[in-house]
């Protein structure tokens, strides 16, 4: 354990642990073959408390400020094995915080609580089938008459996006650029609006994915979030701690995957001996165990850089991108150390190993941070 967690961090872990063991565990190798983990899953989690880590306690949440309790809640989930169940359970924590802070006061206290109670599910629509991380070439168009916006367009890759009840929506409500885009909150019942297939994935096949469509989409003007042609900036200020989820389950994929790997080497005889008798796995498995260390270590840091209120945007991207590249090559030596168990189904570290590619593509691509890393360096 690290420096930066305390008694109610503890707890908190405690209570994650209690949780998966009673509702997950057992059942999350027939979700992920099924695609899918129950609806009520959501309740239990609001339940549990487990929803509301980091919200605003008069709306339901535990309050915020205390990154290192979301950081320690988010570490234990991933122990679930399943990076697709923590991405769709999560998917509150990127569709929420517009609407907390800048969405009209009416829409949060009658949205937020539910969700943060496990009733109803959010999620955030940005992708397009043409935009990828390129947020501001957005082309979803929403067109104000009257007293509504009439919005068209597509969105894909949506995590939730099958099951969700509330959408976040990036819109383009002005010219091109940055400077033209809104945010509207778009119910699922909205006349319009339609879900497409539900996406099969590489990884996170316990995630609810899809497309979304806009068809003449009718929103009342109130659900706009924020101030029109202002929802870039708040894209932006939601990805900071997008990104530094995204690194926590990049290394907490790579942990799992080496405690698994130290486990079947230590089990797993060759030639007269354990596999983890030999030099050159003992070898592999330091290598793999630092860089794991490194990762989760850089990753507290920009955390409390964020717990002191400042804003490290170069520090994130590059925690995320490490701690992804860690995640693809800790996960690569596992599937190898394990042998042909390691490319079984049956085996956790096939499901980590599949699961750990996406983290580098989410939440902006190691293209992207490695851009946006060199302009905060001016370059």
């Amino acid at each position: 354990m690290s420096d930066y967690f305390n008694e109610t961090h503890a707890l908190a872990r405690q209570t994650v642990r209690q949780f998966l063991a009673a509702h997950v565990t057992s059942h999350i190798d027939d979700w992920e073959e099924a695609g899918e983990f129950p609806r009520s899953l959501y309740r239990r989690a609001g339940d549990a408390g487990l929803l509301g880590i980091g919200f605003p306690e008069e709306l339901g949440g535990t309050g915020e400020g205390d990154i290192f309790l979301k950081v320690a809640v988010s570490e234990e989930l991933m122990r679930s094995t399943s990076g697709g169940l923590v991405a769709s359970l999560g998917s509150l924590d990127i569709g929420l915080p517009p609407l907390v802070k800048g969405g009209p006061e009416e829409l949060r206290q009658r949205i937020v609580p539910a969700v943060l109670r496990g009733e109803a599910i959010a999620a955030l629509a940005i992708t397009e089938p043409g935009g990828g991380s390129d947020v501001a070439s957005l082309r979803t168009r929403a067109e104000r008459h009257g007293g509504e916006y009439i919005v068209n367009g597509s969105k894909t890759f949506i995590t939730s996006g099958h099951r969700a009840d509330h959408y976040t929506v990036a819109v383009r409500t002005g010219g091109p650029g940055h400077g033209g885009i809104s945010l509207l909150l778009i119910d699922r019942d909205t006349p319009g609006f339609t879900t497409g297939r539900k996406l099969r994935k590489m990884g996170w096949w316990a995630s609810d994915t899809a497309e979304l469509f806009f068809e003449d989409c009718r929103v009342p003007a109130n659900r706009l979030i924020g101030a029109k042609n202002a929802g870039f900036m708040a894209i932006m200020a939601n990805f900071l701690q997008e990104r530094l989820m995204l690194a926590i389950m990049g290394y907490m994929t790579a942990q799992l995957a080496l405690e698994a790997t130290l486990d079947y080497t230590q089990r797993r005889q060759a030639f007269g001996r354990p596999v983890s008798a030999f030099q050159v796995t003992r070898h592999t498995l330091v290598e793999m165990a630092t860089q794991v260390e490194i990762a989760r270590e850089y990753t507290y840091r920009c955390a409390a850089l964020m717990q002191a209120g400042k804003h490290p945007i170069k520090q994130v991207a590059m925690a995320k991108n490490f701690a992804t590249e860690v995640c693809e090559k800790v996960t690569r030596e596992a599937v190898q150390l394990h042998g042909g168990m390691g490319y079984m189904r049956e085996s956790v570290v096939e499901r980590l190993y599949r699961d750990g590619k996406i983290l580098s593509i989410g939440g902006g691509t190691t293209e992207i941070m490695k851009e946006l890393i060199g302009k905060q360096m001016g370059l």
